[in-house]
């Protein structure tokens, strides 16, 4: 089954439904949502990109980037950097290279946007999200953001550029 990636609005009805999703996942497997600020526009251009994937017209997979540079007090992350922030399959599309595609997408897009490194915070309850990054070439890194204290979050970066 091949995706369609298509850019789209951080809020848009499609996204809002897989970012829900996915945020559920979270209170199943943590007890709660990811407290992360978000704002919409930090999702779209030139300081980031949000994709959906459709499935035979079926929105099934998520996520994006944003631009984050160096911040005082957050060592870890510096300047250059895009955070990957909402990377989703749904269950019913999982196993068919889709969470890859969305991966690469965003990858490529952040290095044509001059961003040099990909951060990302996870969690130790999440190993299919650790095996896709790991896999694809992201190595651990201290924990950085509201993140920083808390024992369960795992995070990792990649060059790309």
């Amino acid at each position: 089954m091949t995706l369609d990636l298509r850019a789209t609005a951080f809020d848009h009805p499609d996204a809002q439904r897989l970012i829900a999703a996915v945020q559920q996942v979270y209170v199943e497997r943590y007890g709660g949502q990811d407290g992360t600020r978000t704002d919409p526009a930090e999702f779209a251009a030139p300081h980031g990109l949000f994709l959906v994937g459709y499935a035979e017209g079926v929105p099934v997979a998520s996520g994006g980037w944003r631009v984050r540079d160096a911040e005082a007090g957050d060592p870890e992350v510096r300047d250059g950097d895009a955070e990957i922030k909402r990377m989703f399959v749904v269950p019913e599309a999982r196993g068919r290279g889709h969470a890859r595609a969305v991966l690469a997408a965003i990858e490529q897009s952040a290095a044509a946007a001059g961003r040099r490194r990909m951060i990302l915070e996870t969690g130790t309850k999440q190993p299919e999200a650790v095996a896709l990054y790991r896999s694809s070439g992201y190595a651990p890194i201290v924990r950085f953001g509201i993140y920083r204290n808390e024992p369960d979050s795992l995070c990792f970066a990649k060059i790309i550029a």
